[in-house]
């Protein structure tokens, strides 16, 4: 049987919960977060969101909301079925303030008529902000659905965007 514990931080978008599974990042939620999993599935509460495991996790989302860290390298364990492990994979790979339609993505992992099925696995990400479900859009650029709430969605875009602006990098591209 798996030992899952959780610990809460603060972040700009509100608090986060952090919960690991054998002591890997296994859930990262958002209050009031659709599809969020009750909480007494998320195992004991850390109350020092430094210990291990989260201690990693936190400093590289601290970094992240800073606008020094782009890239996430922490060991995840995110369960879903095939497809869903598919498409969680394939959002990892969007760059750091990029965007990119559900279409495209499903043409990406190979199977071009797969775009609400991509949604609904890319709305049932176990792990926001970490694997940037934020960065898939609609076909016309629209902020469509976002389980952590379309307003959420539209902070973090603009976020990434200013730091990359800020950094001197290309603008935002957006892949449809």
């Amino acid at each position: 049987m798996s030992h899952r514990t959780h610990t809460v931080m603060e972040s700009p978008y509100g608090p986060l919960t952090l919960v690991a599974t054998d002591g890997v990042l296994s859930g990262l939620y958002m209050n009031l977060q659709r599809h969020r999993p009750q909480e007494e599935t998320f195992g004991d509460r850390e109350p020092d969101s430094g210990a291990v495991p989260f201690g990693p996790v936190v400093e590289q989302l601290t970094a992240y909301f800073a606008g020094e860290l782009t890239t996430f390298e922490v060991p995840l364990a995110m369960r879903g079925t095939p497809f869903q492990q598919t498409v969680w994979a394939a959002l990892q790979e969007i760059p750091y303030g990029e965007t990119i339609s559900y279409g495209r993505l499903a043409e990406r992992i190979g199977n071009p008529a797969a775009s609400r099925a991509v949604g609904l696995a890319n709305g049932k990400n176990p792990i926001s902000i970490i694997v940037p479900c934020h960065r898939v859009v609609g076909s016309t650029g629209s902020l469509t659905g976002y389980g952590g709430g379309v307003e959420r969605k539209r902070r973090l875009l603009d976020f990434e965007n200013g730091v990359r602006a800020e950094s001197g990098s290309a603008a935002s591209a957006t892949l449809f």
